[in-house]
């Protein structure tokens, strides 16, 4: 029962040191609530880093749902990422994580617009929240990178 008891508490320690945070701002003296600021770059489009800020409750069994991403280019962006990356309408997992004992987690998923040359990057919770599910939305767009294809078939005389 101790072996247990201290697995459980060893685990709720290095559950709050993530190598990603770069940020940590408390919401006040009487709260266990603090919003964890983490960087996440894009396994396959390495040429993007995304920032996630989201509730952490400390000594709590759930975080709270909500969460807000903002991405944006900070390398290169080749056609090759571009070629390897799912092109289908509901994208590809880049980064998940659990928020509750009670399987919920939020999820970034990466989708590509190709009308608009745009990656899109959605943070959201896999469990309902007061009747919604939370989510937030980033783009990055291609403009101005390797991967940047020109459709203009303007032709000088």
């Amino acid at each position: 029962m101790k072996k247990t008891a201290l697995i459980f508490g060893l685990s709720l320690l290095l559950a709050g040191c993530n190598k990603n945070e770069v940020g940590d701002v408390s919401l006040g003296l009487f709260t266990m609530k603090d919003i964890k600021i983490t960087s996440l770059d894009d396994p396959i489009v390495t040429g993007v880093t995304c920032h996630i800020a989201s509730i952490e409750a400390n000594l709590s069994l759930a975080d709270p749902s909500d969460s807000s991403i903002s991405c944006r280019q900070t390398g290169e962006i080749t056609p090759e990422m571009i070629a390897n990356i799912d092109k289908s309408k509901s994208g590809d997992v880049v980064f998940k994580q659990s928020k509750s004992i009670f399987f919920k987690s939020m999820k970034v998923r990466r989708i590509y617009d190709p009308e608009n040359q745009t990656l899109l990057y959605l943070s959201y919770s896999t469990k309902e929240t007061s009747g919604s599910f939370k989510h937030s939305l980033s783009t990055v767009p291609l403009w101005g990178t390797q991967a940047y294809q020109n459709t203009s078939t303007t032709q000088q005389n």
